[in-house]
Parts: structure tokens; sequence; C-alpha cells
């Protein structure tokens, strides 16, 4: 079981010029190393280990991500040659 955190493209001003700050889409998947069951959300992990019927600690539970790329917006400057 995994599940998604999506992504977005936001916007921030840095010396005067917009720059896109991209989240990419990532696939989470939280596992229980030594029971081998699978987290649906971080909240489930966390229950477990919180759970005292549980002997479930944070060192037990192995987090894999996988990272959608997004495609980049047009990060480069147009230059000017004629201008040098």
């Amino acid at each position: 079981m995994s599940f998604k955190e999506e992504g977005s493209v936001e916007y921030i001003e840095v010396d005067g010029k917009k720059v896109p700050v991209v989240k990419c889409e990532a696939e989470i998947t939280l596992t229980n190393t030594r029971t081998g069951v699978e987290y649906n959300s971080d909240k489930e992990a966390e229950d477990d280990i919180n759970n005292p019927a549980t002997d479930t600690t944070s060192e037990d539970i192995k987090r894999t991500v996988k990272i959608k790329v997004a495609k980049m917006p047009s990060l480069g400057a147009a230059s000017n040659k004629d201008d040098e």
C-alpha cells in the first residue's frame, strides 16, 4: 500500500525575478521492517508507534519514496550576444 503526495509549482521573487519552486509528486510507501505491515499514511504509522499494545518503534518504520519528475519550466535567461 502506498499513498501519494501531490506536486505543485509555485513562484517566488528572488532579486526582482520570478523563480519557480517545483514540488514533485511523490509515491510514499511506509513499511514496518519487523512485521512487514504497510501503512496507508504517516498518521497510521505514528498511531502504531504510539499504540501501547504494540512494540513498534520509529526505528522499525522504513520510508520509500518514488518521485515523479515534473517538466521543468524554462529556467535560462535569454542572452543577447550583440550587446557584448
